[in-house]
């Protein structure tokens, strides 16, 4: 195969195989020799008959987030429909387990390809987070992905930071992690797969950041990729890491580059795009084209899918971290292959493109496409065990630290509104920026996209003892987000609340969690700001005044208006202090210990009217 990016430059695995490439240079002279229909076919080897259509393997996945490790507890599950209607929870993930499924996927495939849709890295846990997700990336280069799409996390720590994953060199103010057996530090290599960005540009030049566009080539068939994150980004990442940096609409970039692709004669094109939908069930089996093609997923994806270029054969999604694989028609109204793979590596996508080697274009019609559970009853993929051995050595020391002890799982339960580690979090938020020269808080505001995942305790029968370490507090906040405390009047509270429910948070609300003493009700039966109940947002009982002016902690990312929350820009009297994972960590050393674990926290802070 072949990468072709706008800028020609070839991927390291490219020129990894250059050398061998030179060996085959002779064919040339061959295949000018042989009948034009032969030419035109695969030349792969006289044992193969030509045909004018191949099947074409398209696995991909999303939103890694550096999970190499099984996730724990419901982060870990799947949930799957039976024929008799009944439910079946699966558990699932883990770079082991991942490996050896797209493994044996491939077997007797041919034509197989491997892509991603973005957060392949970011909100990682500790074991790849410690280390700037250098080991994700080096496991990704295992699992032989051919080609990814940058999405949101990509930026957490910046620009510059992705294009060493995707060049390699060491990290700038931690140097190289590793050493050889000569004892000199050992080089990252950097990704063997290109990252695109086709709608990332820089601000002075208009030029993408990455390459906007790859090329994968067999045997003279060619599919091309175009790699776009939602336009969305700067709403959901550090201002900091994204200065001078622009990001575009994604259909407007995708239509655009596939002009490009068209006219450099490929016409077999599948966007990678880190932006989502919501299917009307959490099964991972559900069939969304249901009563017909698309009517069971909503969200932006599905507005973007009807407008993209009907030349676009497939589009692979991520961001919401949901599983589909649906038809949503184009915009001549033809069905077209929409999908996502869930998160953390418990789903892969298994998508059979047919290529058409006369028109060069996949056959529309013969497109399938279903998703599959990385389950853990497969053996392990040995490298990439030894992978995780080598990174959990120099992680260990850190990551088994003890930081406190909780009596039951302390859940991260994604559908609901409020839940349990978001209010340990705001609670720990609270009590740390509550003292007066600390800042003074009387409550607290906590991101739910912050929160990674929770905590799992043996009682329950998952895995754990009981114990938190470092590393599992790393993995719930892994973003290392400063803490500030600053002055909002009750009028601005009101309205932090409604846009969780409104604006650019209406199609897909984001529920901030809160701390103790902070109540309302949320009315699901309205629309919009609406769905705030004004007279029942209350602080220990007593009405918010709008008039008055209280202290509430949060963290840099939302007091910078993070998440569509644009009032809290409005804040003043900004008092910074220490990290959310120091809080964290420093709040169950006051409230846990072997003897005396901590209690889940109740719920009940927000009541939802449905």
């Amino acid at each position: 195969m072949s990468a072709t990016p706008h800028n020609h430059r070839a991927t390291k695995r490219n020129r990894r195989l250059l050398a061998a490439a030179a060996g085959f240079a002779t064919v040339g002279a061959l295949v000018a020799a042989m009948p034009a229909g032969a030419a035109d076919g695969d030349r792969h080897s006289s044992r193969h008959h030509w045909t004018r259509t191949v099947d074409v393997q398209l696995l991909s996945f999303n939103d890694l987030h550096g999970n190499l490790q099984p996730p724990a507890g419901s982060a870990g599950r799947v949930t799957r429909t039976n024929p008799d209607g009944t439910t079946t929870t699966i558990d699932a993930g883990g770079a082991e387990y991942l490996a050896t499924h797209l493994r044996q996927a491939r077997e007797g495939k041919r034509y197989s390809i491997t892509a991603a849709a973005g957060d392949m890295v970011g909100a990682s846990p500790l074991l790849s987070g410690l280390f700037h997700d250098e080991p994700t990336i080096e496991a990704l280069n295992k699992l032989d992905l051919d080609v990814t799409s940058v999405g949101n996390h990509e930026f957490d720590e910046g620009a510059v930071e992705l294009a060493r994953l995707q060049n390699g060199g060491c990290h700038p103010t931690e140097g190289c992690y590793e050493k050889k057996a000569n004892g000199r530090p050992k080089k990252f290599e950097g990704a063997d797969f290109p990252y695109l960005a086709a709608n990332v540009t820089k601000e002075k030049s208009g030029r993408p950041i990455l390459d906007p566009y790859f090329i994968w080539e067999k045997n003279g068939v060619k599919i091309g990729f175009i790699g776009v994150t939602l336009e969305g980004t700067p709403d959901i990442v550090s201002a900091e890491g994204i200065k001078g940096l622009k990001f575009g609409d994604e259909v407007e970039t995708i239509n655009k580059y596939t002009k490009v692709l068209e006219r450099k004669g490929v016409k077999s094109i599948v966007a990678l795009l880190h932006e989502g939908g919501a299917p009307a069930s959490s099964s991972y089996n559900y069939n969304c084209d249901s009563p017909g093609p698309g009517d069971g997923i909503s969200g932006p994806i599905v507005n973007i899918a009807k407008n993209v270029s009907p030349q676009v054969d497939a589009l692979v999604t991520g961001h919401t971290h949901q599983a589909y694989a649906c038809t949503v028609p184009d915009p001549s109204g033809k069905p077209r292959t929409v999908t996502s793979a869930a998160s953390f590596g418990k789903l892969y996508t298994d998508t059979t493109l047919t290529y058409d080697r006369r028109t060069r274009d996949i056959v529309r019609t013969s497109v399938a496409s279903a998703n599959h559970v990385v389950t853990r009853d497969v053996p392990k993929a040995e490298d990439m065990t030894q992978l995780i051995d080598r990174w959990n050595t120099l992680a260990a020391p850190i990551a088994s630290r003890p930081v406190g002890y909780i009596s039951g799982d302390i859940e991260n339960s994604f559908e609901a509104p409020e839940k349990p580690i978001g209010n340990l979090i705001a609670d720990a938020q609270l009590e740390g920026m509550a003292p007066a020269d600390k800042g003074g808080a009387q409550l607290a505001l906590m991101n739910p996209g912050g929160i990674r995942a929770g905590l799992v305790h043996k009682a329950s029968g998952s895995e754990g003892d009981g114990v938190v370490t470092y590393g599992e507090a790393f993995t719930v906040q892994p973003f290392t987000n400063m803490m500030t405390a600053v002055d909002l009047t009750g009028a601005q509270l009101i309205t932090v609340l409604q846009q969780q429910v409104s604006g650019p948070n209406q199609a897909a609300p984001k529920i901030l969690q809160v701390s103790k003493g902070f109540t309302y009700t949320l009315d699901m039966t309205k629309t919009g700001a609406d769905r705030i109940v004004v007279d029942s947002v209350k602080l220990n009982g007593e009405a918010i005044d709008q008039a008055k002016t209280y202290r509430v902690a949060m963290n840099e990312f939302l007091a910078g208006g993070g998440d569509g929350f644009t009032v809290l820009k409005e804040h003043k009297n900004k008092l910074v202090g220490g990290s959310d994972l120091d809080i964290l960590t420093a709040y169950f050393a006051a409230h846990s210990s072997a003897a005396t674990p901590l209690a889940p926290p109740a719920t009940g802070r927000i009541t939802v009217v449905k």
